[in-house]
C-alpha cells in the first residue's frame, strides 16, 4: 500500500496536467465518468494516501489499498480503472477505488493532519492522540485522521528512530517522546521521499523487513495493536511503556 511520500512523487509527476481539460475519461471506475469529460482539472492534490483530482463543484479521489498502480502517457497491460487524456499526456489508474464527490475538496479534508503537507501540525496531532489513552502507539500511526500518509514503514521506522516499543501504552508514554515521535515521523517520512526518488528506500530501512538491529540483537516480528498489522521492532533498544493489552 503506498505511503504518503511516494504519493507526493505521483503528484509532483502529474502537475502538466494542472489547469488542463479532460480530453477524453475512460475506465471501468464506477462513477460517472462522461461527466469528466471537457471539464477542467482545476488542481492535484494528496492527502495521505489520497491523491485527488479537483474539478469545478466536485472531485475524484483514488485510493490505490493495496496493489493499486499507475502510469503516466503509456498504458499497462492491467485494466484501466481510470484513464484521464489531456493535450499534454495521458494519466491510467489501474486496481484503484475511484469515487467522486459533491463539493469543494477543502470543505473535506484537514491538510493539518497530512504529514507531507506545509500545514502538517505536530500539536495537533498529539493531542488527537492523547485522546486514545488507552491505545498502543502502533495503531495510532496508521490512524489517517491524526497522521495522514503514514502506513507500516513509517510507523515501524518512526518507533524505531523514537526508541518506543509498538505495544506501548498512549498514557503512559511522556510528553518529550511523543513529540519526538511525531518529529521522527515527519522527518522520517520526506527521508523515505528522498530515498524513493533515488531507489535507496530499501537499503536505508533500519527495523522494517530487517532480521538484525545494529545493536545486534535479533529483530522482532509480531502483529501487534487492533489494526494487527506487522511490527518489526528490537526489545532492546525500543521501551515498552505501560502493560501489554490482552489482545497483542
Amino acid at each position: 500500500m503506498p505511503e504518503g511520500p511516494s504519493l507526493r512523487i505521483l503528484w509532483e509527476q502529474t502537475r502538466q496536467f494542472e489547469g488542463k481539460k479532460v480530453l477524453e475519461a475512460t475506465g471501468n471506475a464506477k462513477i460517472d465518468i462522461d461527466r469528466l469529460n471537457n471539464k477542467t482539472a482545476e488542481a492535484l492534490k494528496t492527502w495521505g494516501k489520497h491523491f485527488l483530482i479537483c474539478f469545478n463543484g466536485f472531485y475524484v479521489r483514488v485510493h490505490f489499498l493495496m496493489i493499486g498502480s499507475y502510469s503516466i502517457d503509456e498504458k499497462g497491460k492491467a485494466k484501466v480503472r481510470l484513464g484521464l487524456h489531456f493535450n499534454t499526456g495521458d494519466l491510467y489508474f489501474y486496481a484503484s477505488q475511484v469515487k467522486l464527490f459533491e463539493g469543494n475538496v477543502n470543505a473535506y479534508y484537514d491538510w493539518s493532519a497530512d504529514i507531507m503537507s506545509d500545514d502538517w501540525d505536530r500539536s495537533a496531532a498529539i493531542k488527537k492522540i492523547k485522546n486514545h489513552p488507552d491505545a498502543m502507539i502502533c495503531d495510532m500511526l496508521l490512524d489517517q485522521n491524526i497522521v495522514a500518509g503514514s502506513g507500516n514503514i513509517i510507523k515501524n521506522e518512526a518507533l524505531y528512530l523514537a526508541k518506543i516499543h509498538p505495544e506501548s501504552i498512549v498514557s503512559e508514554i511522556p510528553s518529550d517522546k511523543l513529540r519526538q515521535l511525531l518529529n521522527d515521523v515527519r522527518d522520517f517520512s520526506f527521508d523515505f521521499l528522498k530515498w524513493k526518488k533515488r531507489n535507496e528506500l530499501q537499503k536505508n530501512l533500519k527495523v522494517y523487513s530487517q532480521k538484525e538491529c545494529d545493536c545486534g540483537g535479533k529483530m522482532t516480528v509480531k502483529e501487534t495493536g487492533k489494526t494487527r498489522r506487522k511490527s518489526y521492532f528490537c526489545e532492546k533498544c525500543q521501551k515498552l511503556y505501560g502493560k501489554k493489552h490482552l489482545f497483542s
